[in-house]
């Protein structure tokens, strides 16, 4: 299964577990359980691309977390679960490159192309060392990355979106379990 096909199964997921909650007079955080599917998510994205992508993007990912103070498994862990370590991934909202970065993102951190993994890793990075600078821990900071840092600061914590949710729990089971 590619990332494609995950990512468009994590959403219809993340659509049915929001329609039931709100069916059921639920808050939407509710209805999240980011565990079981999170779990079967990251599984899905450390296939047999992910050692080719880890290698292949090793010494950039290195640069990045020594010049942005990360641990390079941190961003290791949102590359591969934006883009399975696709530099040409194209998202359906119009995120770009290995780090998906949204065009006007990526035009605030200087990167010119999102195409070039240079480029993404080092925009990436330099985000997330913003969302983590701002925000003040990992699991924030990576919600962030995925619903903005407006709704994680709305919200006093992880936004009750299934789809966040078990974005973060990807993450951080990719990043702690130590998946490359």
């Amino acid at each position: 299964m590619d990332i494609d096909s995950v990512r468009n199964v994590e959403s219809r997921i993340a659509e049915i577990e929001e329609r039931i909650a709100r069916l059921s007079g639920e808050e939407p955080s509710a209805a999240a359980s980011p565990g079981a599917f999170a779990s079967r998510f990251a599984a899905a994205l450390g296939s047999s691309a992910d050692t080719g992508a880890g290698a292949r993007y090793q010494d950039i990912i290195a640069e990045a977390a020594s010049r942005y103070d990360l641990d390079p498994a941190l961003i290791h862990a949102v590359m591969m679960c934006e883009s399975g370590g696709r530099a040409n991934a194209v998202s359906s909202a119009g995120a770009q490159g290995l780090m998906q970065l949204m065009p006007a993102t990526a035009r605030s951190l200087g990167v010119d192309n999102p195409f070039d993994p240079q480029q993404s890793i080092m925009g990436g990075a330099r985000y997330l060392r913003s969302l983590l600078d701002r925000l003040g821990s990992a699991d924030l900071a990576v919600a962030a990355y995925n619903a903005g840092p407006g709704a994680v600061e709305k919200y006093g914590g992880i936004p009750p979106y299934a789809e966040t949710r078990n974005y973060v729990a990807a993450v951080m089971a990719r990043w702690k379990g130590g998946e490359r």
